[in-house]
């Protein structure tokens, strides 16, 4: 794939988020410091979700079939400039700064979170139809417990992993089992990791920020 042909400004097929899923919450990590970098990620103007019209469709079912089960989706991210992954990249070959290790990936090097798939040079998320998220019980407010926090680049955080509770691996299938009724994919290195199956872009990869004045020009 050429990558400079891939890219594109064009954002006319996104959506902000919480305007298809009202109810949602979101705590965009990659706008705060508290993320695996521990700085705010190129490309966030704003802490919103943008996701393709389409996908945030099928983010609505899934919200729908949970929300009657006393759920809500919390949104840790979902588009990504490709401009934040370079962010990751230029990190992970040129940072020698190893600060937020003991909390994103205490048994890793740097180096391993590309070869072990965490960090991708080329992310899903930068097609516009991949989400990261997690559960909330409505009765006490609280995330779910799904054994380990998002973005911990580590072998328990794998869905299948056998290193959680049973409770906790019911929890991770409770959220993987409605992805995947409404058209996502999970991934098999990280359970809070999904993209729509038959996405609309699937060789294009978006490079304007996460902004919703952005998406008004």
């Amino acid at each position: 794939m050429d990558y400079k042909r891939s890219v594109t400004m064009d954002p006319s097929g996104f959506v902000l988020l919480s305007d298809y899923v009202p109810g949602i919450v979101q705590e965009i990590r990659y706008f705060s410091t508290y993320n695996f970098i521990g700085d705010r990620i190129d490309g966030y103007e704003e802490p919103v979700a943008l996701l393709t019209k389409e996908a945030a469709r099928a983010l609505k079912a899934v919200a729908g079939e949970v929300n009657a089960q006393g759920y809500r989706l919390k949104i840790f991210d979902a588009y990504r400039p490709a401009c934040a992954v370079r962010h990751f990249v230029l990190w992970g070959i040129e940072d020698l700064d190893l600060r937020m290790k003991p909390y994103f990936y205490p048994g890793l090097e740097k180096q391993e979170l590309f070869k072990e798939g965490y960090i991708a040079k080329m992310s899903s998320h930068s097609r516009g139809s991949a989400i990261d998220l997690t559960l909330l019980d409505m009765r006490t407010g609280k995330e779910l417990d799904m054994g380990s926090p998002f973005d911990l680049f580590d072998e328990v955080s794998h869905p299948s992993s056998k290193k959680v509770t049973d409770e906790q691996y019911e929890n991770r299938m409770f959220l993987q089992k409605a992805m995947v009724r409404n058209g996502f994919l999970p991934l098999e290195c990280e359970w809070w990791h999904f993209v729509l199956d038959g996405e609309p872009s699937p060789d294009t990869y978006f490079e304007f920020p996460v902004s919703s004045e952005y998406l008004k020009r």
